[in-house]
């Protein structure tokens, strides 16, 4: 049974609700997901499937980009300065030979801390705080700033203790307040209680027989840097697709992983940091949005044993994922699937959201017809 597609898109944008409809059609019967898009600041896609418009979803590493955005404003304010060291702000960073690294260097997954040597329990993964303390103390697993690698369950708390830090405010206040409340997103570091009835569990991957072979010949070894980055090696091994079904989590908001958000809030905060939205200016200049974007670490990513690129808290999607966009599109995309960025170039900001855990983890494929759909209405408007 085909599910129903609801919702609206603006005129010439009819054939990305095809394309959703198309992708849509190729899932399984109980598919859950949201699409949304806007250009120039206007909503031009508001699309969803198998639930009702107003769910939210565990948007796990889509997170960072929200984290990303606050360091830019800060950045931009003057509060944050890039190329002060990280001990500036933060002395007690310093230990086991991490004295030398830059904020700049520290967003773009150089620090080589991408987790500690007997892991974390699921209380400290979803405290900043907690977090920062035990990576203060940690030898990192490269030397910092010569290499770089996915710091993928804590590089948000490392941006959290500067921000924290240099303004007496954590990163999920600073977010709040200057971010998700003006513009009314829904997409939320630290879900209220109130909240609570819109948000859908995430649903664990379901592989098919040959993805499952694929996901069986991966390395697995408990030591390597890749179980050490996902926690895998703790006591409590994570379990990463149920992150965001624990209520700690959700409650706290993780600044790496801990995000809860819609489609819409999604996009809707990507439209914001490069759009005049309603009457409200661009979050970012045009300048600090090109800085954010520039590339700041290409090549092969230690944690992930594959080329990667990165700019500042931002992964830089034109390279990382689809082509099509302008240089100096930022973004970030999430394990279970979901997919957010904005392209400065077109006007484009985009956001996707799925309830189930997709294969292989990060951005889902069907990302790249549907990015490329939506890219392709906005450029011949």
């Amino acid at each position: 049974m085909t599910q129903e597609i609801h919702g609206t898109v603006a005129d010439g944008f009819e054939n990305v609700r095809e394309e959703f409809a198309a992708c849509v059609a190729g899932e399984r019967p109980d598919y859950e997901g949201q699409l949304c898009a806007y250009v120039h600041g206007r909503k031009v896609v508001d699309l969803w499937a198998g639930t009702d418009a107003d769910a939210l979803y565990g948007v796990f590493s889509s997170t960072k980009g929200a984290a990303a955005l606050v360091v830019a404003l800060l950045v931009q304010d003057g509060t944050l300065e890039l190329d002060r060291k990280v001990t500036y702000y933060w002395p007690e960073f310093a230990a086991e030979g991490k004295g030398a690294l830059t904020l700049r260097e520290l967003l773009a997954h150089r620090a080589g801390v991408v987790g500690t040597d007997s892991g974390f329990t699921l209380a400290e993964l979803a405290d900043d705080r907690q977090l920062a303390e035990r990576l203060a103390d940690q030898r990192p697993f490269w030397r910092p700033g010569t290499a770089f690698g996915y710091h993928a369950l804590v590089s948000g708390a490392l941006s959290n203790e500067v921000v924290r830090r240099a303004t007496g405010r954590t990163l999920q206040e600073v977010y709040q307040e200057r971010i998700r409340a003006p513009y009314g997103l829904d997409f939320f570091l630290g879900l209220p209680a109130p909240q609570e009835p819109r948000f859908r569990t995430t649903q664990p991957m379901d592989p098919t027989p040959e993805e499952q072979a694929l996901l069986d010949a991966a390395p697995t070894g408990p030591h390597t840097l890749a179980s050490i980055a996902f926690n895998r090696h703790a006591a409590e091994p994570t379990d990463l697709a149920s992150l965001p079904n624990m209520p700690l989590v959700r409650a706290k908001g993780p600044a790496s992983v801990g995000g809860v958000a819609s489609a819409r809030g999604l996009a809707g905060m990507y439209a914001a940091a490069i759009s005049e939205v309603g009457e409200q200016a661009p979050l970012l200049k045009p300048d600090t949005v090109a800085e954010f974007g520039q590339f700041h670490s290409v090549g092969y990513d230690l944690v992930a044993r594959a080329h990667k690129s990165f700019g500042l808290g931002f992964q830089t999607t034109a390279d990382t994922w689809h082509p099509f966009l302008g240089a100096g599109a930022i973004g970030h995309s999430g394990a279970s699937g979901s997919q957010a960025f904005a392209d400065p170039w077109s006007g484009l900001a985009y956001g996707y959201t799925r309830r189930r855990f997709a294969f292989p983890g990060g951005a889902a494929p069907e990302n790249g017809r549907l990015a490329r759909a939506v890219h392709r209405a906005a450029l011949a408007r």
